[in-house]
């Protein structure tokens, strides 16, 4: 789900088996990604995976890094996080969203080559889009509850409106 002229495209590492079975983003139950975006203020109300095409409507996209499915992102390997992380960077400059949001700080990490990775805008861009690290929203990671995730996705939504309102002074 991608197009030109977003406002943020977030980038999931790559699908999971539920995932690409139904064939939506970020749909295995307890995917908090959903929630997040709803919270953070990105959408009026919570979509589901069943209504990602809504967000085209938000100038938001969707992709991942890798398209292969698999049970764990970590069954990728370093190589194929790195060749994702070209892929997208190809994307991005052709389709030039303001803002690039990869959800896995480590496959951040791994997919750009990157040393030390915080939470929020990271100092490389590709071409003039800005680059996000946020934590990945699976039910999975334990790591950043739903209330933290929440924080890091309403910080990128504020930088997006932002960035909005420059580009239209």
């Amino acid at each position: 789900m991608i197009a030109p002229g977003l406002r943020v495209l977030f980038c999931g590492i790559n699908p999971g088996l539920y995932t690409a079975a139904v064939g939506h983003h970020f749909a295995r139950p307890g995917n908090r990604f959903w929630p997040a975006l709803h919270r953070s203020g990105f959408t009026d109300r919570q979509l589901s995976p069943f209504d990602e095409r809504e967000l085209l409507e938000r100038r938001i996209g969707v992709t991942n890094l890798f398209n292969f499915a698999t049970a764990n992102a970590d069954e990728l390997a370093a190589a194929d996080l790195r060749r994702g992380g070209e892929l997208l960077a190809r994307k991005v400059r052709r389709h030039r969203p303001r803002i690039v949001a990869i959800l896995g700080l480590g496959a951040y990490r791994l997919a750009f080559g990157a040393t030390r990775v915080l939470v929020g805008r990271q100092e490389q861009r590709i071409g003039d889009t800005e680059v996000w690290a946020l934590p990945n929203p699976s039910g999975r990671t334990a790591g950043y509850q739903l209330d933290a995730l929440v924080l890091a996705f309403r910080a990128l939504r504020r930088a997006a409106d932002r960035t909005r309102a420059e580009s239209l002074a």
